[in-house]
């Protein structure tokens, strides 16, 4: 699976664009900050345990935004939504239009 991970820890964002839209608005700046200090803070508030942090990552095959909350030590991926099934089903729908 071909993902760019955004999460407390990355600086940046590589935004993407819709399929055959070169000129798609990319994501300002300033959202971009937003999103990284919301994911901070969230992850230093401990919500989801000590050993456990918000991650934010953005499926291309199915062009979907995936939320997950991932063990710190281990990268393990605790949960996820949606599911890969559910990534899976909507890459595949799509390949059909």
């Amino acid at each position: 699976m071909d993902v760019s991970t955004i999460n407390g820890l990355t600086a940046g964002i590589t935004p993407v664009q819709a399929e055959g839209h070169a000129s798609a608005p990319r994501v300002a700046l300033e959202e971009r900050r937003a999103l990284i200090q919301a994911v901070r803070a969230v992850n230093a508030a401990e919500l989801y345990g000590q050993q456990n942090e918000l991650s934010f990552t953005f499926d291309r095959g199915s062009q979907r935004a995936v939320v997950r909350i991932v063990d710190r030590k281990t990268r393990e991926v605790v949960q996820q939504f949606p599911t890969e099934q559910v990534l899976r089903l909507a890459e595949e729908l799509k390949q059909r239009e």
